[in-house]
Parts: structure tokens; C-alpha cells; sequence
């Protein structure tokens, strides 16, 4: 398969260095990606290189996912207008395991041919001495060509500057190149858009000490049609680890994406091919409100992270929700549907609560006069079932699972009550 023809017409392609595509066409190539360790988990951003590793593979190449261990303890200043703040090394190997696990979906280990690998930099940053560093490494970089960095610049400009620890960062990423291209004849780096002055700088490098020749591919930096950072939410980041983001919200978050990102995220995410993917887009410009594209992505984006029994767990709560049928809801699909949205906590009381006083004391409205007026307009429900009466009272017995109320505001302001045990 022509690999980078796949990623062009993916949109996969921001930039490429001078004979990537000769190189991908005509050799097996054994490339990687790193990932930065700062968090213990992945995000959905982090997805469109785990997806492109996954081609690389597929395609007969040779994927390498590197997981920064020893960069983490510094931190890369690419598109960040502050410091980061440093993190042990116990959290950072705790977030590497956490990275190894998410990664290790998407490739195959066992591959006959081309198996996959995964490894980490703290295995030669964390044994490098500073004066072989500076002999071996830094002797081959110019201060003018580092301050000339896009990423440093930025942060020269700034108000707080940049720290010699993260103004060295690129130095180390250069070094980790040179380290897979001795021990694996790795030959090809690949990231987002704002790592292309990393890449070149490892290119350099092994130019300079091995007399090598090695290639860079970027992919763009995604953002939604409304040019905002992709994979922020209300509620934060949208997580692949299904204790931060749970499988429920992941699949909502790809469900409810802009018609003008349908498309794209399809091409970028999934490994559908061009015939399906216009399939998707045409049936979608046929019937708008059917959602055919975002339905296909939430579905297979969740298969791909969580599994077949993510995707059937999602969609019979969605179905519930949909139909107001919250009472066939098992405890886990309730605390999944509702995990993000305004939640509060009240004693058990054996003679229950007046409906004014409950909304009140939840925050669900601010006055008693809030919640009259809320109720006559139709616009309370409680567990699925419209409240008509303003003296209505709540009792224990009408929680579900014995403990949870879940108040609707409106047409889509829920809030979920918690008795006390």
C-alpha cells in the first residue's frame, strides 16, 4: 500500500521533508512518533498519531512508539506559552504505563514481518552525563538555530521567558532520534505540526555524527469547523482511559461533532476506506438529521478504543435516555449518562420532600417562586416522569436504585441527586 498517498487523501499530510515519499514508496521503513507522558492517559488528540503509527504498520513498515520517560522529566515548550510544571519520576512512570497500555490497542507486537515496538527514552536519557551530552550532542546545534525555533521565539517574546531546561528539550528529542536510528535503523520521524523544528533538528543530527540520511512527516494540529482546540469539552479534556472519560461521554463527544467534521474525523480516525467514507458523507448530506457520518465515527471510534461491548453499553443508555425510559436503567448506565452533568447530595428523610424545597436545596432553581413557575410551564421532570403538581412531594422510595433523583430543567438541564446512605 502507498502509505503516503493514504495520508494525503486522509488530509493527513501538513508537511514532509525533501524524499519522505521516495523513501515511503520505495523501502520498508521503520518509523516512530513519541508521546509525551505528562498525563496518564492519551487524549483524542493524541489519537491522530496513534492512528498514522497503525497505518505505517498496516502498510508493511515498521511503527515505533516512543514514550518520553526522560523527556517528560523536562518538558517539550511546543505550543505552550508557559512553563510546564515538572513531574517526579515515580508520576511520570506511572502515566508511561498508563500510555503503553492505550498505544498497544492499535499495533500489532506480534507481527511476523513488521512487528510493532514500543519503548522508552528514559532507558539512555536517564543514564546520559551531562558533559557527554554537551560534547556529543550539543556541539553539533547553534544557539542562533535554537532562538530561531518557532516555539522557542514565542516564549523569548513572552512575559516569563523560557527556562534552559525546556530551551534544551529539543537537543534530547534530536538525541532520541539519533538512538533509534543506531539501534533500529529507524529512519523516519513523525508528529504533529508544531514538532517539525524537533524532527529536523534530530535529522540534523544524525546527518552530522552518523553521515545518515532520515526524513520527517508532519500531520496537522486538528481543530473543530469553529476553530477551536479539538477535544475540549464542558466537562475538559475528552480522555482514552475509560476512568477519566467514560465510554458513554467518549461516544457522545464523537456523536454530537459539527456536520463539517464528520468527514474529516472519519478520514482522520477510522481506518474506513474512500469508497465508505462518501458513502457516510452522502447518505449524511441526504438526510442531515440522521446523523449517518457522526453515528459510523462515534460508533467505530469507540470500538476501536474500548471494545464491541463499549459501543452496545452506549447505545442501549443513549436508546433509554432518548425514550425517557430511566427506570430500565442499570446503576452503572445511570452514573455513565449522567456522570457530567450538576450533581449534589442530600439526607434520606422518611417523610420525603416537598418538590420546591428538593429543586432549592439541589440548586435546580433559585427560589420556591422558580420552581412554581417552572412546574406550571411544564418544564420539571423527575426520573423520567413530568411533575404537574406544585405541592408534589418526593419520597425515598422514588429513587432509582434507591438512591438517585435525576431532575430535568427544560429541555436539556439535568442535574442528579444523590441521598446519603
Amino acid at each position: 500500500m502507498d502509505v503516503y498517498g493514504e495520508f494525503e487523501w486522509r488530509g493527513l499530510i501538513h508537511d514532509a521533508t525533501e524524499g519522505a515519499r521516495e523513501s515511503l514508496t520505495r523501502e520498508k521503513v521503520t518509523g516512530y512518533i513519541g508521546f509525551d507522558p505528562t498525563a496518564p492517559s492519551l487524549h483524542v488528540g493524541s489519537l491522530l498519531v496513534v492512528m498514522v503509527l497503525a497505518h505505517l504498520q498496516r502498510a508493511g513498515h515498521s511503527p515505533i512508539g516512543l514514550v518520553g520517560g526522560g523527556t517528560g522529566l523536562i518538558g517539550d515548550p511546543s505550543g505552550k506559552t508557559v512553563e510546564r510544571q515538572l513531574l517526579t519520576p515515580e508520576r511520570v512512570d506511572e502515566n508511561v504505563a498508563g500510555i503503553r497500555t492505550q498505544v498497544a490497542r492499535f499495533l500489532d507486537f506480534d507481527s511476523k514481518t513488521n512487528p510493532a515496538r514500543l519503548v522508552n527514552n528514559a532507558e539512555w536519557l536517564t543514564k546520559l552525563g551531562a558533559i557527554d551530552f554537551m560534547r556529543d550532542v550539543g556541539k553539533h546545534f547553534t544557539v542562533n538555530a535554537m532562538l530561531a525555533k518557532e516555539s522557542v521565539k514565542r516564549r523569548i517574546e513572552g512575559e516569563d521567558g523560557i527556562s534552559y531546561t525546556e530551551f534544551s528539550y529539543s537537543l534530547l528529542q534530536a538525541y532520541d532520534f539519533l538512538v533509534l536510528y543506531e539501534k533500529y535503523g529507524c529512519t523516519l520521524q513523525m508528529g504533529g505540526s508544531d514538532q517539525w523544528g524537533n524532527i529536523t533538528a534530530g535529522m540534523e543530527l544524525i546527518r552530522r555524527v552518523r553521515g545518515g540520511k532520515a526524513h520527517g512527516v508532519v500531520m496537522p494540529l486538528v481543530t473543530t469547523a469553529a476553530g477551536t482546540k479539538f477535544g475540549k469539552t464542558e466537562a475538559g479534556a475528552v480522555w482514552l482511559d475509560p476512568a477519566l472519560t467514560k465510554p458513554y461521554e467518549f461516544y457522545q463527544f464523537w456523536l454530537n461533532v459539527d456536520d463539517r467534521d464528520a468527514g474529516r474525523y472519519l478520514r482522520y480516525f477510522t481506518f474506513f476506506d474512500r469508497a465508505q467514507i462518501g458513502e457516510l458523507e452522502a447518505a449524511s448530506a441526504r438526510e442531515p438529521d440522521r446523523r449517518h457520518a457522526q453515528r459510523a465515527l462515534a460508533r467505530e471510534v469507540t470500538r476501536l478504543v474500548h471494545g464491541d461491548g463499549a459501543v452496545r453499553d452506549a447505545e442501549s443508555a443513549a436508546e433509554k435516555l432518548f425514550k425517557g425510559d430511566l427506570h430500565e436503567m442499570s446503576e452503572a448506565e445511570l452514573l455513565a449518562v449522567f456522570s457530567s452533568v450538576p450533581s449534589s447530595e442530600m439526607s434520606h428523610a422518611d417523610a420525603g420532600w416537598a418538590i420546591a424545597e428538593f429543586l432549592t436545596a439541589n440548586g435546580v432553581v433559585a427560589s420556591k417562586g422558580e420552581a412554581a413557575r417552572l412546574i406550571r410551564g411544564g418544564g420539571l421532570a423527575v426520573n423520567g416522569q413530568r411533575i404537574a403538581d406544585e405541592k408534589a412531594r418526593l419520597r425515598p422510595e422514588d429513587a432509582m436504585h434507591g438512591r438517585y433523583f435525576v431532575v430535568r430543567k427544560g429541555k436539556k438541564d439535568n442535574f442528579l441527586v444523590r441521598l446519603r446512605p
